[in-house]
């Protein structure tokens, strides 16, 4: 019937731009296929959305949204938590080559699988959200409540948002020059006597445009205050990651993560080939801001041609983790620009470290993350932009990390 109804609705051109209602769990609303073209609202140009739903293997049943601006092509998982699988603009990819080839579906995860890395067993998005109760590394947390009460309790890699469906997903397009999609979804991180945290997210595309906006709101939905974190994990591999590569930060101050990071530390910036047997590196960024209170930080193509950018407020997200994964590429050749409200220790460090966030019962909090490709010119001068901030101040390099 729901198939029906949506072809009904795209047969022929209407006065309304949405809200298309792709998801509602409440409602017990789930469009299986759903396509949307400017000619369905009377508009004239080349943009397009489209639903389907992923068959065969791991991936049995995965929703996947196909953004479509003519410059713009954004994949997003409503399944795993709104992630975004890969992201292309002017036929660059955002993204990398994951071992985990197909989009898994939670439902064949186990968080808890090799002493609570199975998060790796689907890890292969663009774009991955970590969090929400957590967002670090795996690892027993212990700690004291207001009331005096001992918890305890094995948190799993990178927290459980990014394997959480989506209860909601709505689409709008707003008319104008340029037309603006706007793809909304609402999960929540919820269980009985646990934290009861939302997240509302939307992506903003705006058609002619070669950068994107996400915007995220969490808010607690308990009668309790919560502790919640954050960290945005955009993955980046060919063509912006390569020999030579660089990425440039204003960076207040810079920590290696670990004894390999440590090792690493003269050239935590700039990147080497695809090398079998790679150990992760790990950098630790506390970042400079500008006047508004932003920062961004860009990964540099080898050729100094072509770039990417992330650009945030230093106030909702304080931090940012460098990842540098050059292994082969059979094994994921991959680099990280993460920012957060923490580093990715386990909560335990990060709350004695002072970096875990509360929300009281009903709050919320806002994060807004702008992205940017650049080519030609535009890359140096974007590059030439962030040094130009860092020129403002000497970072401070600590050799090792201060973790309580």
């Amino acid at each position: 019937m729901l198939r029906l109804l949506a072809g009904l609705l795209l047969a022929a051109p209407v006065a309304a731009q949405g809200p298309f209602v792709l998801t509602d769990t409440r409602k017990n609303v789930h469009l299986d296929d759903f396509t949307l073209e400017p000619r369905n609202l009377g508009m004239e140009g080349a943009w397009s959305v489209t639903r389907r739903t992923l068959r065969g293997g791991r991936q049995e049943g995965v929703d996947s949204i196909l953004l479509d601006t003519g410059r713009i092509q954004a994949e997003v998982l409503p399944t795993r938590g709104m992630s975004i699988l890969r992201l292309v603009v002017d036929g660059r990819r955002l993204g990398w080559d994951s071992p985990s080839r197909e989009v898994v579906h939670p439902s064949q995860i186990d968080l808890e699988r090799r002493e609570g890395l199975g998060w790796l067993d689907g890890f292969n998005e663009w774009m991955v959200r970590c969090g929400l109760a957590w967002a670090g590394h795996p690892g027993t947390d212990s700690w004291t409540d207001a009331g005096g009460g001992e918890h305890e309790e094995l948190l799993t890699l990178h927290g459980r948002i990014g394997n959480v469906p989506a209860r909601q997903v709505v689409l709008e397009v707003e008319p104008g020059d340029p037309v603006k999609l706007y793809l909304r979804g609402i999960v929540e991180e919820s269980s009985f006597g646990g934290p009861r945290l939302r997240l509302e997210t939307e992506l903003v595309l705006a058609v002619g445009a070669s950068g994107w906006e996400l915007r995220d709101r969490v808010t607690n939905l308990g009668a309790r205050e919560q502790e919640f974190q954050l960290i945005y994990h955009g993955n980046y591999g060919v063509p912006f990651l390569g020999e030579g590569s660089e990425a440039v930060v204003a960076a207040a101050s810079i920590t290696p993560m670990t004894p390999k990071a440590a090792a690493g530390l003269e050239t935590w910036s700039t990147y080497g080939p695809p090398t079998p047997g790679f150990e992760e590196e790990v950098f630790l960024i506390e970042p400079l801001a500008n006047g508004a209170g932003l920062t961004e930080a860009l990964l540099m193509s080898p050729k100094r041609n072509l770039a990417t950018t992330v650009q945030w407020s230093v106030e909702e997200l304080p931090y940012f983790t460098l990842w540098k994964n050059t292994a082969a590429f059979e094994d994921g050749y991959v680099t990280g620009l993460e920012p957060g409200t923490s580093f990715p220790f386990n909560r335990s460090i990060e709350r004695a470290a002072g970096r875990v966030p509360t929300l009281a019962p009903g709050e919320s909090r806002s994060f807004t993350l702008r992205y940017s490709v650049h080519m030609g010119q535009a890359a140096r001068l974007a590059a030439q932009r962030i040094r130009a901030l860092q020129a403002t101040a000497e970072p401070v390099v600590l050799p090792v990390p201060e973790t309580d």
